[in-house]
C-alpha cells in the first residue's frame, strides 16, 4: 500500500523545484508592496541573496522614472484579480547596475499560501537593447530617406506561380518630389501598373537581373515621368534574408539636364565638325594656291602691297588651324594618363615666345588626362598672358582646393563683364589674334569634364580655375 504522505508530498516537492530552477524570478509581495517571498533564480539573475529581499519594498529596487509605471501595474492586478498585467521597469542589480525586467502581475489575495501579488519577472534587457537598437537604425533609415538629394525606392520581392513579383513599398520624399508619384499612390502596385505595360517590364527586366546577379548592379535608363525628369542613372541592391531576396533598394538620380547638356554638345561639336570639314577642304585649297601665287610675285614683282597681301593669307591660315583644332578639342576624352602637372607646364612654357615673362610652378602634384590637348590648353593660357599681360608678366600654376588647379597672371586681368563673352569664338582684344585661345581652353576643359572659372588673381591679373580635375597626388 503505497505511503499516502509521500503521494502528498511529490506534487508540493515537484512546484518546489521547479520554482527553484525555473529561469524567471517568482516574487511575493503583499498588498503594501512589502517582498514576502522570492525564488532563489534571483541570486543568478540579479544578484542578491533571496532572504536580502524579504521584508523590503519592491518599488526601492525599480527606477525612479518606471516607478510609477509599477503603482499603476500593482493597482490593476488587485483591481481585477482575474487577469494578469504586464509592466516593463528597470530594476537595480545587487552590483548598483540597471537591467530592465519584464514583470506579470497576478493577485492571489485569498490564496491561504500566497495571499497577496504573484509576480513572475525575467531579464529583457537584451531584449530591450536589440530594440533599441532597431529603433535607431529605423530612425536613421527615416532620416536618410527624408534628406537624401537621390530619390529612393523600395521593392517588395514575392514568389508567385510564375516565379518572381515586384511591388512598390515605398519611396523616399526625393523620388516623390522629382516624378510627381507617392508612396499611398504606388504602394502594393507593380511597375507595369504604375508605368504601363511596356515601361514596367523594362523597369521589371532590371529588377530580375539584380536577382540573378544577387549583387548590386548599375545603369542607366529612360523613364519620362516629368518634363524636367527623363533620364536617370540607377542602382539597385537586393536585401537578403536566409538566402533569400526579400527586398530590392533602388536608389536613382535624376541626370536629365546632364544627358541634355551632353546631347546639346554633341549636336554642336557635329555641327562645328561639319563647318571644320567645309573650312579645311574648301578653303585650304585655293588659300594654299594663293600663298604659291604670293611666293611667286613675290619674286617677280615689288609692291608695297605684297607684305600686307601675304600678311592676311597667313592670318587666314591661323584661323583655319584654329578652326580645326577647336572642333577636334571639343570631343569628350575617352583615354588619360597620368601627368606630372609641372613638367607639362614647363614644358609647355618652352614653345611660347614669353620673351621676358616668368612662370612658377606653385604646386608639385599629378593629374590625370590627355596629354595632348593639356598641352594645348596650357600653351594658349601662357601666349594668352603674354599677349595681354605684356612680355614681363609673371605666370603662376598651383593648386586650389581637393580638385582644382589654376593658372593665374598679374597683367591688367579680365572685367568681370567680359568674362564669358572672351570664351566665345572671335572673341579677342589682341591686334593678331584670332579670338578662339580661350574658346580652345574652355572646350579642352569640357571634354574632361572640368569646370572653368574666371577670376582676378591676387595680383589683380587673370585667374583661370579649373574644378573636378582628377588629382592623383601632390608631394612636396
Amino acid at each position: 500500500m503505497a505511503d499516502s504522505k509521500g503521494d502528498d508530498e511529490r506534487p508540493a516537492d515537484l512546484h518546489q523545484k521547479l520554482v527553484e530552477q525555473s529561469g524567471d524570478i517568482a516574487t511575493i509581495i503583499d498588498p503594501d508592496g512589502t517582498i514576502t517571498y522570492v525564488s532563489p533564480s534571483v541570486k543568478r539573475i540579479l544578484g542578491y541573496e533571496p532572504e536580502d529581499l524579504i521584508g523590503d519594498r519592491g518599488y526601492e529596487y525599480v527606477h525612479p522614472d518606471d516607478r510609477a509605471a509599477n503603482a499603476r501595474a500593482v493597482e490593476r492586478a488587485q483591481d481585477r484579480p482575474d487577469s494578469s498585467h504586464v509592466v516593463e521597469v528597470r530594476f537595480r542589480r545587487a552590483d548598483g547596475t540597471w537591467c530592465w525586467i519584464e514583470s506579470t502581475l497576478r493577485a492571489r489575495l485569498d490564496d491561504p499560501v500566497i495571499g497577496g501579488i504573484l509576480a513572475t519577472s525575467r531579464d529583457i534587457t537584451e531584449r530591450k537593447t536589440q530594440a533599441q537598437s532597431y529603433r535607431k537604425l529605423a530612425d536613421e533609415y527615416e532620416t536618410l530617406l527624408d534628406n537624401v538629394e537621390d530619390a529612393i525606392f523600395l521593392l517588395d520581392v514575392r514568389s508567385t506561380e510564375d516565379g518572381k513579383s515586384f511591388v512598390f513599398e515605398r519611396l523616399s520624399p526625393s523620388y516623390e518630389e522629382q516624378t510627381g508619384f507617392t508612396t499611398q499612390h504606388v504602394r502594393g502596385k507593380t511597375p507595369r501598373e504604375v508605368f504601363g505595360a511596356e515601361r514596367g517590364a523594362e523597369l521589371e527586366a532590371n529588377y530580375r537581373r539584380c536577382l540573378r546577379a544577387r549583387e548590386p548592379i548599375s545603369y542607366g535608363e529612360e523613364l519620362p515621368v516629368a518634363e524636367d525628369a527623363h533620364f536617370w542613372d540607377t542602382v539597385l541592391a537586393p536585401v537578403i534574408i536566409d538566402g533569400e531576396i526579400t527586398r530590392i533598394v533602388g536608389i536613382t538620380r535624376n541626370v536629365t539636364e546632364r544627358v541634355r547638356r551632353e546631347r546639346q554638345l554633341e549636336r554642336q561639336n557635329d555641327r562645328l565638325q561639319e563647318f571644320a570639314s567645309v573650312v579645311s577642304h574648301d578653303l585650304r585649297n585655293p588659300l594654299n594656291v594663293a600663298q604659291g601665287r604670293m611666293d611667286l610675285l613675290s619674286d617677280a614683282v615689288e609692291s608695297e602691297h605684297l607684305e600686307p597681301t601675304k600678311q592676311a593669307l597667313e592670318r587666314m591660315e591661323e584661323i583655319i588651324q584654329d578652326t580645326l583644332t577647336l572642333a577636334k578639342q571639343g570631343q569628350v576624352v575617352s583615354d588619360m594618363e597620368a601627368i606630372d602637372l609641372g613638367a607639362l607646364s614647363s614644358s609647355c612654357w618652352q614653345t611660347v615666345a614669353t620673351d621676358d615673362a616668368t612662370l612658377v610652378i606653385g604646386d608639385q602634384l599629378t593629374i590625370r588626362g590627355d596629354r595632348s590637348r593639356l598641352r594645348h590648353l596650357f600653351e594658349n593660357l601662357f601666349r594668352n598672358a603674354v599677349e595681354h599681360g605684356g612680355t614681363a608678366v609673371s605666370v603662376r600654376v598651383g593648386r586650389f582646393g581637393d580638385h582644382g588647379i589654376y593658372v593665374e597672371d598679374d597683367g591688367r586681368g579680365i572685367p568681370v563683364e567680359s568674362r564669358d563673352a572672351v570664351l566665345e569664338p572671335g572673341q579677342t582684344s589682341a591686334a593678331d589674334g584670332t579670338g578662339f585661345g580661350l574658346t580652345i581652353v574652355n572646350r579642352i576643359a569640357e571634354a574632361h569634364g572640368w569646370t572653368l572659372r574666371i577670376r582676378d588673381s591676387a595680383d589683380g591679373g587673370a585667374r583661370f580655375e579649373f574644378q573636378d580635375v582628377d588629382i592623383v597626388e601632390q608631394w612636396g
